[in-house]
């Protein structure tokens, strides 16, 4: 495989939502899953999101544990993980803890006019800070684009943690690898709530579906793990 191992993780409700309309972020999931998706963090070599999930969560995507950082020391790797963000306008936050934490750097993905906007958002960044590139990744930004930037990077494992419209876009690619989903005992039940994925064209149908390698109670929330490469289902 030339491009990286891409895993997408989720934490949803039952009717597939990843938050409700409420001011505070909905927890969809607890510390046993936290401690498995820092676990998970901790063995991939790059973390991505969507501008989104920059704005609504303000997150650091960092390690967690003490003991798995110092493990990714002890095999010559930086304690955190490359952040990689996806944009189709730029307007990225320079103040946002994606950028101001981690020791490993971040590449903001984007293209068109965005490509002008991020770097014009970025370049005023302490040089305290972590560095940050700005990548042409197409207009709009596609999986396929991405992946191959981070491949000539070195990375080898990526983890996607969305929101909808990027776990879409890898979905829809068919560039993913394995879907990691965690699913809270109960429904939003709200319209306008925010979707795991939204309508597109996926390549898993009836007739080629996604394979289910585990299913798992943890804590009450159920773990799913499905193969979505053609050559693993």
């Amino acid at each position: 495989m030339d491009r990286p191992y891409t895993i997408l993780s989720c934490a949803m409700s039952i009717d597939g939502r990843i938050d409700d309309t409420s001011p505070e972020r909905l927890r969809l999931s607890n510390e046993a899953d936290f401690a498995e998706i820092d676990e998970l963090r901790a063995g991939c070599d790059a973390i991505l999101v969507g501008a989104g999930t920059l704005r609504a969560d303000n997150p650091r995507l960092l390690v967690r544990s003490p003991v798995l950082r110092e493990h990714r020391r002890e095999q010559g790797r930086t304690e955190n993980l490359l952040k990689a963000v996806v944009t189709r306008g730029g307007d990225v936050d320079p103040g946002a803890r994606f950028f101001s934490t981690g020791d490993a750097g971040a590449v903001v993905y984007t293209g068109g006019p965005g490509v002008a906007t991020a770097t014009e958002r970025l370049a005023g960044r302490p040089d305290t800070d972590p560095p940050a590139e700005v990548v042409d990744a197409g207009d709009p930004p596609t999986a396929e684009a991405i992946l191959n930037d981070l491949a000539g990077r070195g990375v080898t494992r990526l983890l996607v943690e969305g929101g909808g419209h990027i776990h879409t876009l890898f979905l829809t690619s068919g560039l993913a690898d394995e879907l990691r989903l965690a699913v809270a005992p109960f429904l939003v039940g709200e319209e306008d709530a925010p979707r795991f994925v939204m309508p597109g064209a996926y390549p898993y149908s009836p007739q080629t579906p996604m394979r289910l390698v585990e299913a798992r109670s943890l804590g009450g929330i159920a773990v799913l793990r499905y193969a979505l490469n053609p050559g693993e289902r």
